[in-house]
């Protein structure tokens, strides 16, 4: 199983400055619906790369975008949408 890191945010508007922020960056991310692993409620989740996740949550911290919690979730292989995008949450 392969493992792919969530971070969730409080507010639409947190979630969608970490978006424009990270675009400026290196980092590998997308932006995808809450899994209902981790909540029933309707949201935004960042989707990144383990590895990277908890510099990305400093880097947010830095540029004061509050977020909620960082999850990881294992997957079935092949099934995370990180191994379908490139950098920039496109």
């Amino acid at each position: 199983m392969a493992a792919s890191c969530y971070i969730t945010f409080s507010t639409p508007y947190f979630a969608l400055r970490a978006e424009d922020l990270l675009r400026q960056t290196e980092y590998a991310f997308k932006m995808v619906p809450v899994p209902r692993s981790i909540s029933s409620s309707c949201g935004t989740a960042l989707l990144c790369r383990c590895e990277e996740a908890e510099a990305i949550c400093r880097f947010l911290a830095e540029k004061e975008v509050e977020w909620a919690e960082l999850h990881r979730l294992e997957e079935e292989e092949g099934a995370s949408f990180l191994s379908f995008f490139r950098k920039g949450g496109r």
